[in-house]
């Protein structure tokens, strides 16, 4: 079986916060990306806000762009709030995009 991981990163760096000019996976949105034997995904992920009024559409854009890598076979996504969200998920790249660091 390929590791699809790689590919999954790749692709869910191509997904932006619709507030936020960085990408979920950098931004740290990304809790958890588990693969089955039958290349079905599992993300665990976060908002940035509870209350983020573009949930809906981000949520299906991740799971559009996750989807779409070739081997995947399905997608599940969990919204989790625990741990919340804050700035020490973000990547290094992401602090520096947004003049942080």
């Amino acid at each position: 079986m390929t590791d699809l991981k790689p590919a999954i990163i790749r692709a869910l760096r191509q997904v932006y916060d619709p507030e936020i000019p960085v990408n979920i996976y950098d931004l740290g949105l990304i809790y958890d990306i588990a693969v089955d034997g039958g290349q079905k995904v599992t993300l665990a992920m976060t908002l940035t806000a509870p209350n983020c009024p573009l949930a809906d559409q981000l949520l299906q854009d991740v799971h559009d762009a996750v989807r779409d890598v070739p081997g995947v076979s399905d997608v599940s996504l969990h919204l989790t709030f625990d741990p919340p969200w804050d700035r020490s998920r973000m990547s290094e790249e992401a602090l520096l995009e947004l003049g942080m660091l």
